[in-house]
């Protein structure tokens, strides 16, 4: 009785931490239409990471997930196809990166957060703008342990378009205990084009065009797509106290700083007919 007893003790324990190491917030935004989007950001401190979700007025379905541990940020969209144009039901995409912990408030402080009007609609402070990503290489989720555990959890629907890049397989080749070889062998050029999609007479491969260039609904080529994380903390701010002369004032955090940003991916599709939004 006594043995049961403390199983039963450890497992409340464990489910009370569980509650105490992940934090949820539910964010209204306002995005730059003007629709009122909710975001659900979620805080894990064991695992140090960040994940961030929301579905725009599309229909599309936005994930980003930062892990802090492995300088990793992933960003999944899932993409619902139009069935007049002949598109599968939905598409699953996740772009890979590299990405500078000073862009992000770090897992804890973010666990801290408190929301004291959660109906209030945000806007954020600062727009850090667009970038650009010309995702170049293919990532093999079954050997992405390499680059990030989460990788293979996120995008297990994006076997076969889940994307990163070759200037980020350097940085991550700098991280203390990484294997350069190992990197090397998750990942493959996204201009490889399988043979089963050669002719005969084809010596060489088939250069890749941009899809809005061509006409071809079942030619590969490459697709763009622009995903907008419209308010997310990205900073703390910090206050100085009151100074009584004789000493110098204390600084103490007093809130935190949010930001918007933009992201346009360059892609290999396998098909124009999967990139229709791309026009």
């Amino acid at each position: 009785m006594r043995k049961n007893n403390g199983i039963f003790v450890i497992c409340v324990v464990l489910q009370y931490l569980c509650g105490i190491c992940t934090t949820h917030l539910l964010i209204n935004v306002k995005n730059q239409g003007g629709d009122i989007l909710l975001e659900t950001i979620s805080s894990n401190v064991t695992e140090d990471m960040i994940t961030l979700e929301f579905q725009r007025s599309d229909g599309t379905l936005v994930t980003q997930l930062i892990d802090f541990r492995n300088e990793v940020q992933v960003i999944k969209a899932l993409v619902l196809g139009e069935e007049e144009r002949g598109q599968n039901q939905y598409q699953v995409m996740c772009f890979v990166n590299h990405f500078y912990k000073t862009d992000f408030i770090s897992s804890d402080a973010m666990s801290k957060l408190r929301q004291k009007n959660p109906g209030t609609i945000r806007i954020a402070e600062e727009d850090r703008g667009h970038s650009n990503y010309t995702m170049d290489l293919f990532l093999d989720i079954s050997q992405s342990k390499i680059i990030s555990n989460q990788v293979a959890i996120l995008c297990a629907e994006a076997a076969d378009s889940t994307y990163t890049r070759n200037e980020d397989l350097k940085q991550w080749i700098q991280r203390a205990g990484s294997s350069e070889a190992a990197l090397t062998a998750a990942v493959k050029n996204f201009t490889t084009i399988s043979v089963s999609q050669q002719t005969s007479n084809d010596t060489k491969l088939p250069s890749v065009t941009k899809c809005a260039d061509t006409s071809n609904l079942w030619a590969p080529c490459t697709c763009s797509l622009e995903l907008c994380i419209g308010w997310y903390p990205c900073g703390l701010k910090f206050c100085k106290g009151k100074s009584d002369g004789k000493k110098v004032a204390n600084t103490y955090r007093c809130g935190i700083k949010t930001c918007k940003k933009c992201f346009i991916f360059s892609y290999y599709s396998k098909m124009k007919q999967n990139c229709l939004w791309d026009e």
